[in-house]
């Protein structure tokens, strides 16, 4: 079994930063958030961000920064008619039907472009749509248990990602690559 990360490795980006980016043009108030937001961005990318801070700011922007809950569910199609561009080609072909995704992004975001990524097998971030609140963070360890609560004690053949913040997923993983841009490295 393969298992791919979403952000920066099928997706040139972050895609939640993205999604945040291309509604400013209909709710200026996330233009307020974009300081907490990059802020939360640069500790993931140093492998310091703090879950229970993660969500707090998430619940924060999701509550305070959006007019309604369907804001952010009216956006995800527009944004994936801009944005599909940043898809990998090269990486989602490489997906078989029984891969695994697995994404910090949020679930109504992923679900978005289900038809194009030839997996149904998705793990990834849960917003409860009516409390407009995280559920479940998939994020460091998180993916590990998300993973083992789908798949118990499988190994992972080949693991893709761009960052060591999956370091608890690359342990499980016989063969381990690095994707910056499009290229792979293998590093286990």
């Amino acid at each position: 079994m393969k298992v791919f990360d979403f952000d920066n490795t099928l997706y040139h980006g972050e895609s939640s930063v993205d999604l945040a980016l291309y509604m400013i043009r209909n709710n200026r108030r996330i233009i307020l958030y974009l300081p907490k937001i990059f802020y939360n961005l640069i500790k993931y990318k140093l492998c310091i961000a703090d879950k229970k801070k993660m969500v707090a700011a998430i619940n924060d922007f999701l509550n305070n920064a959006l007019r309604s809950k369907k804001e952010i569910y009216n956006a995800v199609n527009g944004f994936w008619d801009k944005n599909r561009h940043k898809l990998d080609r090269r990486l989602l072909d490489r997906i078989g039907s029984e891969d695994v995704i697995i994404t910090a992004g949020p679930d109504f975001l992923i679900n978005g472009i289900r038809d194009l990524i030839n997996t149904d097998h998705i793990i990834c971030s849960s917003i409860d749509p009516d409390k407009m609140k995280v559920r479940y963070l998939n994020f460091g360890e998180n993916k590990v248990r998300g993973f083992k609560a789908v798949y118990g004690e499988k190994r992972i053949d080949s693991f893709y990602t761009d960052s060591y913040n999956d370091k608890a997923l690359m342990d499980i993983s016989d063969r381990v690559f690095i994707v910056k841009k499009g290229r792979l490295r293998r590093v286990k």
